[in-house]
């Protein structure tokens, strides 16, 4: 079992078809409208059928301000290696920083030696990729003496002028399946690149003992090398298998390889609209929040291989749980760092927007008082926060939608007295965003309370039974949230499907934002300081 700590990202593998050269670009543009990290291209530069990729993701870098982009891999025998590092820096200069460097030794050899490419066996193949990350790495080392010099078997430099270098640090990323360029993934490279479809069971643990052997080899960490993963799949309502079921199945063997296989940015090949939303939407978030509640309280007696070699997400270091000294105010050992209890629940604030109330605030019942003695390491304190962390990212998208709202209700105010039948269709599109959008944010907040009622709440029930009243009161009002979210669905079908529907989708987000606010706010005065004392299983 290994898990790097590295944060979690998620990403696009799109194909860069030519039918329609703008579907890809549309795509591209899409994955960052909806939150992905990062959006990448297959390069088959044999494939008439496909746009050339280093000249889409020019195209795609002007278009797009924030994604990641990187060609899934690059297909180096028809790429000189001295050219595509300029090329790469210079595109990074141009993006502001945002080109990775995805690399592969080559395939469809055929198709490659007709494009007057070099037919090689497999292990000449990972022979010129090793000379190639050389004379790129070498490329970008302005400050380095001299020309570039490599006299490889298949690539040479002859002192090359060095320069540009890229805007940032750009991660050389190998498509590696074999033992040998598993090996050259652990000496050279930043990240390693398989597809989940064309690996065997245990192929992910084989892969990363190979690179971790040959890392520690060279002198480097482990955790130098990020674990990438192109993934599949079919969203679908029930389960009929791996990566085929709902959205919160995905996220469970999604987060189940980040915490055993180390995989920390998963990609997804579709060039499906809705797959790419979805994903972004509740696949994404759900996949963070298990990760990070692990990380926040690793299993009592988890591997030591489970490295660690940075913070993680819930100021942790190394995997290292409690560790005590002489004893403390309350005659328990204190814990080295120990402090009084210091997470701030976030209050309600008495806002309503909606005159209907689902139920009576002054009847929730209230949890055993923190004892005033007692102290809390950095780790407990980070378990705690976790939850306001994730629940403020729940109320931050509740915003967005109240701005899209208004947003679009403007605009259709607008397109009432327009003439042009572009605007209309324009407005039609934000119609079907907005519902989308909404419809997404319903079941990210359905996922989110799934995994308290299956995981969090019966822990912290069984660790502390005078838990039991303030359980029993959240998962009452989870269920009625539920009702409030179809509520929420019922309007979004009738606004999206009809001419006007904007006065009772706006009723309906408000009454929704009325419950969830005041829900989140009570779970949090409730539960941050038992998550602390118990942890969050």
């Amino acid at each position: 079992m290994s898990d790097y700590g590295h944060p979690l990202t998620f990403g696009s593998f799109l194909t860069p078809g030519n039918a329609d050269p703008t579907r890809p670009v549309g795509l591209a543009m899409l994955s960052e409208q909806v939150g992905l990290d990062l959006v990448t291209f297959q390069d088959h530069p044999y494939q008439p059928a496909f746009l050339d990729t280093w000249t889409l993701l020019s195209f795609v870098a002007a278009r797009t301000e924030r994604v990641r982009l990187s060609a899934n891999v690059t297909n180096l025998p028809l790429r000189p290696p001295a050219v595509l590092a300029r090329g790469v820096a210079s595109l990074d200069l141009l993006s502001g920083g945002r080109m990775e460097l995805g690399l592969g030794a080559g395939a469809f050899w055929d198709a490659i030696e007709a494009m007057g490419g070099r037919r090689l066996s497999p292990g000449q193949g990972v022979r010129a990729l090793e000379e190639a990350i050389e004379i790129i790495r070498q490329i970008w080392d302005v400050d380095a003496q001299g020309g570039v010099r490599v006299s490889g078997e298949f690539h040479r430099a002859v002192g090359a002028k060095r320069g540009p270098a890229p805007a940032h640090d750009v991660g050389i990323w190998l498509g590696a399946y074999k033992p040998r360029m598993l090996a050259l993934t652990g000496r050279r490279a930043d990240g390693w690149l398989p597809s989940l479809a064309y690996l065997q069971p245990g192929d992910l643990a084989r892969g990363n003992t190979i690179i971790d052997e040959a890392a520690a080899g060279a002198g480097r960490s482990p955790a130098d090398v990020r674990r990438l993963l192109n993934v599949n799949g079919r969203f679908a309502a029930t389960g009929r298998g791996p990566l085929d079921g709902p959205a919160e199945q995905w996220a469970e063997e999604l987060a189940d390889l980040a915490l055993t296989e180390g995989i920390s940015t998963f990609i997804l090949a579709s060039d499906d609209p809705d797959d790419l939303r979805r994903f972004a939407a509740e696949v994404a978030p759900a996949t963070r929040e298990l990760v990070a509640a692990e990380r926040a309280d690793p299993p009592t007696g988890a591997p030591a291989d489970r490295t660690r070699t940075g913070a993680d997400p819930a100021g942790a270091t190394g995997g290292t749980r409690r560790h005590t000294t002489s004893a403390g105010p309350t005659g328990r050992p204190a814990p080295v760092g120990a402090a009084p209890f210091a997470v701030v629940p976030t209050p309600d604030d008495g806002v309503r927007r909606s005159d209907v109330r689902v139920w009576d605030e002054a009847a929730r019942p209230a949890g055993p008082a923190a004892e005033p003695q007692r102290t809390y390491t950095a780790h407990d304190q980070a378990s705690a926060q976790h939850l306001i962390d994730v629940h403020d990212g729940l109320r931050a998208e509740l915003a967005q939608i109240h701005d899209l709202i208004e947003q679009v209700a403007a605009g259709l105010i607008d397109v009432g007295t327009a003439r042009s039948h572009i605007n209309t269709m324009t407005m039609r599109q934000n119609k079907w965003t907005l519902g989308t959008y909404c419809e997404s944010y319903c079941r990210v907040v359905t996922t989110h309370h799934t995994i308290e009622d299956r995981s969090l709440f019966p822990h912290l029930r069984r660790a502390d039974p005078r838990l039991a009243p303030v359980i029993d009161r959240l998962e009452e009002e989870h269920h009625a949230i539920h009702d409030v979210l179809e509520g929420v669905d019922r309007a979004l079908v009738a606004f999206v499907a009809t001419q006007d529907g904007m006065a009772d989708l706006r009723a309906a987000v408000d009454l929704l934002s009325d419950t969830l606010l005041s829900h989140l706010s009570y779970e949090e005065r409730e539960l941050v300081e038992p998550i602390a004392r118990l942890g969050a299983h």
